[in-house]
């Protein structure tokens, strides 16, 4: 008996993309002396341990391994749970998300819906007997106490397992919605990127709660017809046009005193981000339901009235930055911002930097600097494509502490940098700890060699400039033009070309089956300039024009087969597969429309109401984006194209309706086509064999429909 080596498709779904045994999930100490991160112990394995790096002597241990503290027990989660994990896109097992007191001494984490408690110094670990199932448990500043969320309720809990009670309840709903305390709603999980719902005073004598009532959302069924047995899950889902959450927010005293916090919450009705820190008063980011005004306000915890600190507006829409708002030690509102055609830090009223950069997130605010990450702006000297660097800004200027090409970000505190950094020709992503730029210790990943090394060229594609990835097979000597396939997202908050090695392996293994692959991020995507990001709006089928623009831009240099084109892509990406084949079959010979949104009046409020407005007052723009309208086909061309659809049934994010939707207009349009129903699938496939085959699959349909033999 021979052991056959796992094919790259297999390896890959095993090991959660070659994520499993990579170090994440960064805390620095505010004394700088330890740094917490999560590990699983291999590349196989997919549960995670919770790590501390002793930063003088650069030693590691475990400070909490869900092995044992499950007594070897399989994990099991709550529905809750799991809702979670898919709004975050969190693949892992194991200890998946910590928090910790101000000075990284204690932490507090879930196991099967059971609290934790992890003394960082101590490396003891225990479980606090509190209800369950237990969501987002978060210790109090000082480390005395420990809230948490429990059937809606907002619970707190001594760090010694003492004297716990509920300071929130959900009062009791006679509709068919549901209230909940210190959890954030679907859309603010999903598309906010704000996956809390409290937050602690830095005196940790109070916390700011949003109390989430989900009564006015549209109520849907989602089934898996392989057990019809079971009962369908009845989910909360805003789709475009309709009634969001009712979202409020409320301080509460740890005696359970609650004062509400008043803002004009019909004309802002989002609550985007939180900020409390010692540096000044509460500080919020609300959001009109257009997104085209927004306010930073400033909460007054003992009254719950709010001032104004800076307004924003925008023609097209405002859009949400990881970091920001938040107060600089001394008192400054840091944010980011669209002036003057660029993308900028402001500190104060005053931007700190200017057309050169693109600033994407801010990654740490002290008293000298704002540490941010950003990619190279309109005014920079080079493109540097597919780059995303670290630099620290202050009123003197800007330092790059990320020098290799390639994808980089960032944890700070206590005068410690924890630089990761992800580079074209090294596998995986490398963690150094610096101080003061000189190199301390390497952080050590465990995750598995993928055995295959991206044959990719970063470069720019049509008279735009897109950005683009080419991939070539390995071995390919240049003998004759290659059938094209373009892999693409293609669309808002989803870059692909990525100065990565990772970013590129599921390209390089399809561009081993004997396609050129293309990659290109075209107007919408992000990472360039807002006027790029923008050019969506109102209409999505900008991003069909760019991939052809790069396609045919390339060509004039790669060796393209332009009669054999095909495309692939999943969510936004298989929407616009979706569009490539229906809208444009003179470029586009076959497609493969993964999850693809085929009614964007389907998908959910903020992101959808973002680039084309409300439905209802703008139907032509939802009909021109969209694959299917109540009619059937949205302005199909001829001649049909082979089309492959797949989706998972249990998706809740784009839910399978979108797919019948589209197979059905299909099948009344006499258009052949074929469809892949994924059983209890999500928006992900985690699932080791489904995801394996997924990919042959796809492959054996590409050959078939390109004639490849």
């Amino acid at each position: 008996m021979t052991n056959e080596p796992l094919s790259f498709p297999r390896r890959y779904a095993r090991t959660q993309r070659f994520t499993s045994g990579a170090p994440r999930a960064f805390t620095v100490s505010p004394d700088g002396s330890r740094v917490a991160f999560l590990r699983s112990p291999s590349g196989t394995e997919r549960a995670n341990q919770l790590w501390v790096l002793d930063v003088p002597e650069g030693h590691e241990r475990v400070a909490a391994d869900p092995v044992a503290l499950l007594g070897g027990a399989a994990e099991h989660l709550s529905p809750e749970e799991r809702a979670r994990r898919e709004r975050s896109r969190e693949g892992g097992a194991g200890i998946v998300g910590y928090a910790t007191d101000t000075a990284v001494e204690l932490a507090s984490f879930t196991l099967s819906g059971r609290l934790f408690t992890a003394e960082l110094r101590a490396g003891t670990a225990r479980e606090l007997p509190v209800p369950g199932p237990v969501i987002d448990p978060r210790p109090s500043p000082d480390g005395t106490l420990v809230a948490y969320v429990s059937g809606g309720a907002l619970r707190v809990v001594g760090a010694e397992g003492e004297n716990d009670r509920a300071l929130a309840e959900p009062e009791r709903n006679p509709g068919p919605g549901t209230v909940s305390y210190g959890l954030a709603e679907f859309i603010a999980a999903e598309e906010m990127g704000r996956s809390r719902g409290f937050w602690w005073s830095p005196e940790g004598d109070r916390l700011l709660v949003a109390r989430v009532d989900d009564t006015p959302v549209q109520r849907w069924w989602i089934s898996d017809p392989a057990r019809p047995e079971a009962d369908p899950q009845r989910v909360a889902y805003p789709r475009a046009g309709s009634a969001n959450a009712e979202v409020r927010l409320f301080v509460f005293g740890l005696d359970g005193v609650r004062t509400e916090v008043s803002w004009d919450r019909a004309r802002y009705p989002y609550l985007a981000h939180v900020h409390w820190s010692a540096a000044g008063a509460p500080l919020l980011l609300v959001q009109a339901r257009d997104q085209r005004s927004q306010l930073f306000l400033a909460v007054d915890p003992d009254t719950g009235v709010t001032r104004m600190v800076h307004a924003d507006q925008d023609p097209s829409w405002l859009d949400l930055f990881p970091g920001v708002p938040c107060w600089s030690p001394g008192g400054q509102l840091v944010r980011i911002a669209d002036e003057g055609g660029a993308r900028v830090l402001a500190f104060g009223e005053r931007p700190l930097t200017g057309a050169q950069l693109h600033v994407r997130a801010v990654l740490d605010v002290s008293a000298d600097d704002v540490l941010v990450a950003a990619s190279a702006g309109e005014a920079a000297s080079s493109p540097e494509t597919g780059e995303v660097h670290v630099y620290r800004v202050n009123e003197l200027g800007l330092e790059r502490v990320s020098q290799e090409p390639g994808v980089h970000s960032a944890v700070r505190a206590g005068g410690v940098t924890v630089l990761v950094s992800s580079v074209p020709d090294r596998p995986g992503a490398q963690v150094q700890v610096l101080r003061e730029g000189k190199h301390l210790a390497t952080i050590p990943s465990y995750a598995e060699d993928p055995g295959l090394s991206p044959r990719v060229t970063l470069t720019q594609g049509g008279a735009r400039k897109i950005p683009c990835a080419v991939l070539m097979p390995t071995g390919y000597d240049g003998d004759g033009p290659l059938p094209v396939l373009m892999d693409p997202y293609g669309g808002p908050h989803g870059p692909r070309v990525l100065a990565a090695h990772n970013a590129h392996l599921t390209s390089q293994w399809f561009a081993d089956q004997g396609f050129a692959v293309v990659v290109a991020d075209g107007r919408g995507t992000p990472g360039r300039s807002p006027g790029w990001e923008k050019a969506v709006h109102e209409d999505l089928t900008v991003s069909l024009d760019d991939q052809v623009e790069a396609l045919h831009g390339l060509a004039e240099r790669f060796p393209l087969d332009l009669s054999r084109v095909a495309i692939r892509g999943w969510s936004y990406g298989g929407w616009l597969a979706g569009m490539a084949v229906l809208r444009r079959p003179d470029v586009f010979h076959a497609g493969i429309a993964g999850a693809p949104v085929a009614d964007w009046r389907l998908y959910d409020t903020h992101y959808t109401e973002r680039y084309l407005g409300d439905p209802a007052a703008n139907p032509a723009a939802y009909a021109d984006s969209s694959l299917v309208t109540d009619e059937g086909l949205s302005a199909p061309a001829d001649p049909h194209r082979p089309l492959m659809i797949v989706h998972g049934l249990a998706d809740d994010n784009v839910v399978v309706a979108h797919a019948l939707r589209l197979s059905s207009a299909l099948l009344a349009a006499g258009r052949p086509h074929e469809v892949l129903p994924l059983s209890g699938v999500t928006h992900m496939t985690p699932q080791e064999t489904v995801a394996e085959n997924l990919l042959l699959l796809q492959v054996d349909f590409l050959k078939r429909s390109l004639g490849m033999g």
